[in-house]
């Protein structure tokens, strides 16, 4: 399911940034395999508490896996929902050039690598890397709380972009919450493996 929820995301950025159509459909046709695989893990999960009443380190991870399964299926909607923007996409060589004013591509490679790192993490049972993803996610918050000033700029100087403008701001904060999530992975991971709870406290 990880797997899946990266190439889809992976694939939703590649179809904004070139405008490319069939890819934006590929990544939407995933969705249904991404949301069986949360339905199936779920259930498994559940069934793993029922049969063997997990304790310490083992209840820990059953649990972390819950939150985990959810949060990625979430990424894999944003995904879905980036790529159903692309598909409105006209070829219009302002509006690319905002795109990458904007960072945009900047910003879903920084969750690309989140949900990479977060990964090696919780395959290599190591958390040594959490502080790189956290500070990954403050990178994305950045880029985001900038694109609102350049969208802002760009309504006021072209203000017949205005609608597509309004549709850019959702796509950011499909990103920008998709690095919150892969944020919030890598704290489950930490809650698992070292029995920390970062939830809610200052990075």
């Amino acid at each position: 399911m990880w797997n899946l929820v990266q190439i889809q995301f992976s694939k939703s950025k590649d179809a904004l940034i070139a405008g490319n159509h069939d890819l934006a459909r590929v990544v939407m046709s995933s969705e249904k395999r991404v949301n069986a695989f949360e339905l199936k893990i779920d259930s498994d999960c559940e069934n793993y508490i029922a049969l063997f009443s997990p304790v310490a380190i083992d209840l820990r991870l059953v649990l972390s896996m819950l939150k985990i399964n959810k949060t990625l299926e979430r990424i894999g909607d944003f995904a879905d929902g980036i790529a159903r923007f692309v598909l409105t996409l006209e070829e219009n060589e302002r509006k690319q050039e905002l795109l990458k004013t904007l960072k945009i591509e900047e910003m879903m490679v920084c969750v690309e690598n989140m949900l990479e790192k977060s990964l090696e993490a919780i395959n290599s049972e190591n958390t040594a890397q959490a502080g790189m993803v956290f500070s990954m996610d403050n990178k994305v918050d950045t880029i985001y709380a900038d694109a609102m000033n350049v969208l802002a700029k760009h309504i006021i100087e072209f203000p017949e972009d205005g609608l597509f403008a309004l549709y850019l701001v959702t796509v950011l904060r499909k990103i920008e919450r998709s690095g919150d999530h892969c944020n919030n992975i890598m704290e489950e991971i930490v809650f698992y493996l070292d029995a920390k709870v970062l939830k809610h406290q200052k990075k």
